[in-house]
Parts: C-alpha cells; sequence; structure tokens
C-alpha cells in the first residue's frame, strides 16, 4: 500500500516537511503548489531531493479554475496548464489535481467541462501525464464526487481520473456508498482528511480544522471501504489544512498522519477483507482489562511523604523488589509502586521532575500482539537492562517520555511473586477497589495526536471534547474509555501556564500524569476511613453544597456527609458520581476518590471548577520547587 501525505499538512519550510515525511514512514508525497513556489532550488533540484529520501512525488496540487471558463480565459487556462505541466515533468510528477472552477465567470454543463478534459486529457497524454479532476465541496457548479465521475466518463480519456476526497464527499453529507459504482481504474487519486462535526461554511471548516482520520467525527472509514470495493490500488493520500497542525511539529503531525492511515486501512481491511486481500495482518485493537500498576518515582524526604500519603488511604506495603529500591504498595485489585533508583529511567524522571508517575502498567490478553500492533502504528520501543530476578516485559514510550509496560495473562502476571519479596505489614483497607481513570495533563495541541495513540492501538472510544474552566484560563478535556470502562484516560489540554493544568506542565516540565483516580464502592465508608488515618482531604467551599442542595434532591443526611466529608456530586440519567480529592503533594499532583452508581460514566465535570478553586487555594507559592 503506498501512502502519501500532502505537503501542506504539516508545518516548516519544503526540506523539513520532506525530512518529516520521509522519517515517518510514507511512500510518497503530494507537492502543494505554494510549497513548491516558496522554495529556492529549481523544479528538477526539488524532485529529486524527493527521491533521495526515499520518496515518490505523486501528485502536483493543486490546478484551480480551469473548466467551463468562456473564450479567452479558456485559452489561457490551457496556457496555465501547459506551464504546471512544464514543473511537473522536471519535478518527476505524472499526475496533476484539477478542482472543480470556482471561478465567477465559468459555465456550467457536463458537457462542455468533459470536452475541456478531454482536449486537457490530450495535452497531457502528449507529455506522459495525467489529470486528475476532484469536486470542491464548494465548487461553483461541480461540488458532488458524482457530477464529477460523469465528467470524467464523458471525457472518455484514459489520462483523465478522478480523484476523491474524503472531506469534500463526507462534510457534504454525500453517502459514500455512491463510490462503489466507480470503476476502479478511473480512480487516480484517493485523499483523506477528518474533521470534527462543527456546523459552519464548508470553505472555512475545511480550511482551518481537518485532522488526521480517527480525530474527527466524519465516517472515514466507510468512505475508505467504498473506494477499495472499487477495485482501487493506487496511493492513499492525507491532505490536512489546520491551524493547529500549521504550528506544530513537522515530525509530529507526520507521524500521526502516517499511524492514522496504518490503523484506518487495519479497519477497513477488518470491514471489508476482499477489498484489500494484501495488505499485512495487525492484531486487532487491543482490549484493556485494567490499570495493572502505576510506579511513581521518588526519593528521600518525597518518598518518604509519598508513603505517608499511601498509608493515610490504607494501602500496606506488600512487598520489596528482590534486587532495586523499588516497593509495591496494595489495596483491593490497586498496586501502586514506588521506585526510589539511583540509575535508570525511573532516576531520570526523577532527576528531571521530582516525584512523577514515570510509568503505567496495563493488563492485557496479549503482550505481544500489543507490542506488535504499537511497532507498527510507530511506537517507539521502550528497554532497560534487565536486574536480577527481573522478567523483561515488553514496554513502548508514552506521553512526555513515560513508559507503558504490557502484562497479559501468561508468564508475565507472575510478576509480582517472582519480583518482589512479600513484606509482612499490618492488613487495613479503606475500600479502595481498583483504578477508576488516570488523568494525564499535556499542551493543548497535544491532545489530538494522543487522543489517535490511545484510539488506534487500543479498543478504545472517544468522548466528546469538554471545556473545563479554570480561574486563570480553559483546560479543553476529553475522556477516553475501553467499551467495559474498566481502562480510562482523561487527556487536559493546557493553553496557558496560568491554569492550574498548565503550570502543573511548566512546574513539572512536561510531566504528564496529574491525577490518580481511585473507586470504591461506598464512598462515605471510605471518606470515614481516611478520616480516621489522617487522609488530607481538598476542602470545598461551603457555598458549594449550598448550591448542590439547590439544584439535586439530596436528602437532608446525605448532604450533612457530603459537606463532613468534602465530597462532590454529579448525576445524569444513567447515575451518580461521588468524589473527593486529596490536597496537592508533590506540587500539584493530587489523588481522587470516586463512586460510580448505575450507569454514570461521565467524570463530574461540572465539579471541575470548584475543585481548581480549591486546588488553587492551597498552590505553593511560585518559585519554590515540587519534591
Amino acid at each position: 500500500m503506498k501512502t502519501g501525505i500532502a505537503t501542506v499538512s504539516i508545518s516548516g519550510n519544503l526540506e523539513e516537511k520532506i525530512e518529516a515525511i520521509a522519517a515517518a514512514g510514507f511512500t510518497g508525497i503530494e507537492i502543494f503548489e505554494q510549497d513548491f513556489i516558496a522554495d529556492l532550488r529549481s523544479p528538477k533540484a526539488v524532485g529529486q531531493r524527493i527521491r533521495d529520501a526515499g520518496l515518490e512525488v505523486m501528485l502536483f496540487q493543486p490546478f484551480r479554475d480551469f473548466e467551463g471558463l468562456p473564450g479567452p480565459l479558456r485559452a489561457k487556462a490551457f496556457d496555465r496548464a501547459e506551464r504546471k505541466f512544464d514543473v511537473m515533468q522536471q519535478l518527476g510528477c505524472d499526475l496533476v489535481l484539477v478542482c472543480s472552477s470556482v471561478h465567477p465567470e465559468a459555465l456550467g454543463g457536463i458537457d462542455r467541462a468533459a470536452a475541456d478534459f478531454a482536449e486537457l486529457g490530450d495535452r497531457a497524454a502528449a507529455r506522459g501525464l495525467r489529470v486528475g479532476y476532484e469536486a470542491l465541496a464548494w465548487g461553483r457548479y461541480v461540488n458532488d464526487h458524482r457530477d464529477a465521475w460523469e465528467i470524467v466518463r464523458r471525457a472518455d480519456h484514459p489520462n483523465v481520473g478522478l480523484i476523491l476526497d474524503s472531506f469534500h464527499t463526507l462534510g457534504r453529507g454525500i453517502d459514500p456508498e455512491t463510490i462503489r459504482r466507480i470503476p476502479g481504474d478511473k480512480i487516480f487519486f484517493v485523499q483523506l482528511a477528518d474533521a470534527p462535526a462543527i456546523e459552519m461554511d464548508l470553505l472555512y471548516w475545511s480550511r482551518h480544522f481537518r485532522n488526521m482520520p480517527g480525530e474527527g467525527d466524519l465516517q472515514v472509514t466507510d468512505f475508505m471501504r467504498a473506494v477499495m470495493a472499487t477495485g482501487y490500488s493506487g496511493p492513499i493520500s492525507l491532505e490536512i489544512f489546520n491551524d493547529q497542525f500549521r504550528g506544530g511539529s513537522p515530525g509530529t503531525i507526520a507521524q500521526d498522519g502516517h499511524r492514522s492511515l496504518i490503523a484506518l486501512m487495519d479497519d477497513v481491511r477488518r470491514a471489508e477483507p476482499e477489498a484489500v486481500p494484501d495488505l499485512p495482518l495487525l492484531p486487532a485493537p487491543i482490549p484493556v482489562q485494567d490499570t495493572a500498576f502505576v510506579e511513581f518515582a521518588a526519593q528521600g524526604e518525597a518518598l518518604a511523604r509519598l508513603e505517608q500519603l499511601l498509608d493515610s488511604l490504607g494501602f500496606r506495603r506488600a512487598g520489596r523488589h528482590v534486587s532495586k529500591a523499588v516497593t509495591l504498595w496494595e489495596q483491593g485489585g490497586i498496586r501502586i509502586v514506588l521506585n526510589a533508583e539511583q540509575t535508570g529511567h525511573a532516576a531520570n524522571a526523577w532527576n528531571a521532575r521530582g516525584t512523577t508517575v514515570c510509568d503505567i502498567g496495563l493488563t492485557v490478553g496479549s503482550a505481544h500482539d500489543t507490542v506488535t500492533r504499537a511497532t507498527a502504528l510507530g511506537a517507539k520501543l521502550f528497554s532497560q537492562p534487565l536486574g536480577p530476578g527481573e522478567l523483561p516485559i515488553p514496554a513502548i514510550r508514552g506521553l512526555g517520555g513515560s513508559v507503558l509496560h504490557f502484562i497479559d495473562d501468561g508468564s508475565l502476571s507472575e510478576v509480582w511473586d517472582v519480583e518482589f519479596l512479600p513484606e509482612t505489614s499490618v492488613e487495613q483497607n479503606a475500600g479502595l477497589t481498583r483504578i477508576d481513570h488516570i488523568a494525564q495533563t499535556m499542551t493543548y495541541d497535544e491532545m489530538l495526536s494522543w487522543s489517535l495513540f490511545y484510539t488506534t492501538l487500543f479498543d478504545m472510544a472517544k468522548a466528546p471534547m469538554v471545556d473545563v474552566v479554570d480561574p486563570d484560563g480553559l483546560v479543553r478535556s476529553r475522556a477516553i474509555a475501553s467499551p467495559s470502562g474498566d481502562f480510562r484516560i482523561t487527556l487536559n489540554g493546557a493553553e496557558t501556564h496560568r491554569t492550574l493544568a498548565g503550570s502543573f506542565l511548566a512546574e513539572g516540565f512536561g510531566a504528564t500524569v496529574q491525577h490518580v483516580a481511585l473507586a470504591t464502592d461506598d464512598i462515605f465508608s471510605t471518606a470515614e476511613a481516611l478520616r480516621l488515618r489522617g487522609f488530607p482531604a481538598l476542602e470545598m467551599s461551603p457555598n458549594y453544597f449550598d448550591d448542590l442542595a439547590a439544584r439535586f434532591d439530596l436528602d437532608a443526611e446525605t448532604l450533612d456527609l457530603m459537606r463532613r466529608y468534602n465530597i462532590l456530586y454529579d448525576a445524569d440519567d444513567k447515575g451518580e458520581f461521588f468524589q473527593l480529592y486529596s490536597q496537592p503533594f508533590a506540587g500539584q499532583m493530587f489523588l481522587e476518590i470516586v463512586e460510580r452508581r448505575g450507569g454514570y460514566e461521565g467524570y463530574g465535570a461540572p465539579n471541575a471548577p470548584f475543585r481548581i478553586a480549591a486546588l488553587k487555594r492551597l498552590q505553593r507559592p511560585k518559585g519554590i520547587p515540587a519534591t
């Protein structure tokens, strides 16, 4: 399968784009005319540079306002085409994209347009070139791929074919199943883009909000299934216009793009195997059974304070590593690992950020399949020298240099018995049962990238984006969860360092996990147990509970308990949600205790502004480093 991406899709100059596209693993490149014009090199030199990078020049685009022009304007359009053909031949590119006209003087008519393309096909054929016609969603007369196909069909020229773009079809709400009626050999090129569901002008939507397949809300998989069912065997390419991407890292955006294409075509192969028989088989998106462990890097006094916090939560120290300064703390099905090593990954994380979550372990059906799929999607493997008694647990790099380890039901599940010596400690339990979710903080620019990472690697679905109001700005939040809800992650994107999330990023030098939520089946019993153990609960404003009484039909006894224990509340048509928080530790990290009742699937988003305000009241003075 040939994969490509238009140079307009990523930031940087043409050289930076070529390097990023090649490094990401693409087969070829679409040259967007503006990128080429801005470059100082000759067309021949640009073409050679692209080939030296191991890429094919797949497409030159766009050629605008060609068909249906009257008189002198028509002659001028053919002159312009001949000049572009000159450039293409020097570039070493044989296909040009002609998008449907928006020229104010263009004339309609299928036959008139077909005649123009028949003549253009003759001129292209004389030079060994091809012409692809694309229906712009906002084209003056042609804005539907079905009309574009009819023009190509009537032009009846071997050097004239159709170019399909998922945005132009799906953005207008056109049924992609209509593509199945088009002969595959007359589709010369396929461009892909997704987009969030936003009601706005099509042109503005297209020029500013496209994103990678899987990052938006369009049915790109259905579109691609229809394309492949025609027998199409040409390149699959990305054409993305996105304000956020224009300011991002070329390498990251290119890697995301390649990941999105691999995942998309894997989805297509699973849904329509006869249409893509030659595509390499990948393991299916990986179901995650639960969070096997969360590992903190901590040393010295910071380690002692973290141990004290875990003790106040009812955790017991269950084991000590056979060869490393690592301890295991357990309660219910929760495992917290504290790593005080002086060398290796955890030590590097500690040196860079102080106390931080450096590693997350996930329980999966097959660790091997997880790593196989992850690496096919561009993830980077992680390894470090094994110490005495350690098992080789597969792992990849995660957000912000953190690590994801994968433990399956085979021999790897024995890691706790093999690597840790059991310790005799006082049995204690505050009713905590499992890890409900992990909250990762990142820059807003990274949110789409990591949303794509999780949803293409794992069997997870993303919830709609929500805005969380911080007294000093706005934080974007998106939850991603497995179908069972046994594994949940919230991604919180900060746009300014003034917000709590933004200051956590800035002061933690890119740390990722800001809080971990622990589940209980009875939050009031847990809260009382925590109070007796000296757990430092986050104090909420009395006004919050007065407002609850006005908004929800809660009995007086329940409200009194919520006030006493600083428990927050939310409810929807499926169920109820109770939550309480710890005071911040290690700078701006904190813990959350939650109880879900009924079918509640949210995260208490309406309470976030009040939680943020309470945390900020306790925020340490600026300039004092975290420990």
